[in-house]
């Protein structure tokens, strides 16, 4: 099954993740954020970080695991790739593994600026979620 896709957008881009699980969507959206930024197939594992966002719905909540994630690679100069994620309450909660940045050595594709609400779509009964990146 497919992680995410990409949708056209006129300026920024859209994707829309897919899961067994609303938490697996979760999962795949910052995957597939960081995969728009580095080609993940050259990111290692060897190191890990925990996240706790709250939020007051479904979209709010991932705006705010999202936009974490990218505070994360903006911050930290952290690539993460692998996410297992939860829902405890109006908590998202993940546990990620990924590495540094190397320019060097990983290939850089693409810059994301910020996480959108415009056209945010949490979809339980699928499940799938749809963001815009501001790229």
């Amino acid at each position: 099954m497919e992680r995410y896709t990409l949708i056209d957008h006129t300026a920024d881009m859209m994707v829309k993740a897919f899961g067994e699980t609303l938490e697996e969507c979760f999962a795949n959206a910052a995957y597939a954020l960081f995969d728009q930024t580095v080609d993940l197939s050259g990111i290692g594992t060897s190191e890990e970080t925990d996240v706790r966002v709250t939020g007051i719905d479904d979209e709010d909540r991932l705006y705010s695991f999202l936009a974490e994630m990218l505070f994360i690679e903006d911050c930290d100069n952290l690539i993460l790739k692998e996410f297992e994620v939860s829902f405890e309450g109006d908590d998202v909660i993940c546990h990620a593994k990924g590495e540094t940045l190397d320019r060097s050595k990983h290939r850089v594709r693409s810059e994301v600026k910020a996480v959108t609400y415009h056209m945010m779509e949490v979809n339980r009964d699928e499940p799938s979620v749809t963001v815009i990146f501001d790229v």
